[in-house]
């Protein structure tokens, strides 16, 4: 098949496909596993997040019924103690396992190849700036400091609610963590983590009366140099505004 920019995703379709006669052959190798997360060694500085309550909020059918896409929000400050909930919900730690702890999303074969990154807008007790999640310690390292809200939404096509949201969670992926076992069938894993993680995000919002919008339409590079990723071996693949 040849391919080109209008069939890219039927070429995509075709080539990661399982089929009984052309599966991968041989196990992954255990010495080039990579790491479930990532740690900045010298971040601007970190920032622990109160702990998560798991009490409250609407119930789970109700949030589920009630779920809208909200792309305007009031000009009131998210509170740090609930951006902790939501990150929490994203993709937190919920319970030690063997090899690596459980987290609250899925994930193909528990490798975790999900970042993620807040841009704090307004966000009581957090200056403005790129701060990455540290999922295992529940803080957030800040990566970059300053306003990059109209620089985000430029990036996303113009989009102004990323400037105009309490905050903006972005979502990466190491990709090698999925490769390194799943091969061709990474990149599907990955969006469908991504999704996963996404509508935890939708459930957590919805439960504590706050408006989130999923963003895929977006400059990946541009986007990627915010973050400050490479766009191969780290992109990013998923955003959500947050906001009242």
């Amino acid at each position: 098949m040849k391919i080109d920019k209008d069939n890219i995703g039927d070429c995509y379709q075709q080539v990661t496909k399982y089929t009984r006669d052309d599966m991968p052959k041989g196990g992954p190798d255990f010495d080039k596993k990579p790491g479930h997360y990532k740690i900045y060694d010298r971040p601007v500085c970190v920032i622990s997040l109160p702990e998560p309550l798991r009490d409250g909020g609407g119930a789970l059918w109700e949030v589920i019924a009630e779920r809208r896409t909200r792309r305007t929000y009031r000009p009131e400050p998210l509170t740090l103690s609930i951006l902790s909930q939501i990150l929490w919900a994203a993709n937190g730690k919920t319970k030690e396992g063997r090899e690596t702890f459980l987290r609250a999303a899925p994930s193909a074969g528990a490798l975790y190849p999900i970042e993620l990154y807040v841009m704090a807008n307004d966000v009581d007790g957090l200056e403005k700036g790129i701060y990455h999640y540290d999922t295992p310690q529940h803080r957030l390292s800040m990566v970059r400091e300053g306003d990059f809200s109209e620089t985000a939404a430029k990036a996303a096509l113009n989009q102004t609610m990323l400037s105009k949201s309490g905050a903006v969670i972005f979502l990466s992926a190491i990709v090698e963590r999925t490769r390194w076992k799943y091969r061709q069938r990474a990149y599907r894993y990955i969006y469908l983590d991504a999704g996963h993680i996404a509508q935890n995000i939708f459930l957590a919002c919805g439960s504590l009366s706050l408006g989130a919008c999923p963003i895929g339409a977006f400059y990946d590079d541009e986007l990627n140099a915010i973050l400050g990723v490479d766009g191969v071996e780290e992109t990013v693949v998923y955003a959500m505004t947050v906001g009242r």
